[in-house]
């Protein structure tokens, strides 16, 4: 299990994460080591653009959302030099990035998932 799997499991139980990516798939919009916020994030919210934090063919990817599918609960997922990973469920789209080195992401506030209430465990 690589770092990323790690941190897509924390984002997955409700958890924001900050963190350093490295690779330059995502440049200029992320770069190598820049520190990077992912929180949870609601897939049905989500627009083509945004930088999500997703599981597409078992290896998980801090990439941008390239297509939408809605009908079919679905995303692509693409890095920012044209590549794409692949389609993905809603289910294995985890986080949505918030802010790279501390500069608010666009539209991503909004996105941010809110954990259903807690029933309090009463043994």
């Amino acid at each position: 299990m690589g770092k990323l799997d790690l941190i897509a499991a924390r984002v997955a139980g409700g958890a924001t994460v900050r963190f350093r990516p490295t690779g330059s798939s995502m440049v200029p919009l992320i770069r190598s080591r820049d520190l990077v916020t992912v929180a949870p994030v609601d897939p049905a919210k989500l627009e083509v653009g945004d930088i999500v934090l997703a599981k597409v063919a078992g290896t998980v990817y801090l990439h941008l959302v390239s297509a939408l599918d809605p009908a079919r609960g679905r995303v692509q997922i693409s890095n920012n030099r044209g590549r794409v990973n692949g389609w993905t469920q809603h289910a294995r789209v985890y986080g949505i990035c918030v802010s790279v080195e501390d500069t608010p992401r666009p539209r991503a506030q909004g996105k941010i998932a809110t954990p259903p209430d807690r029933v309090p465990d009463e043994s």
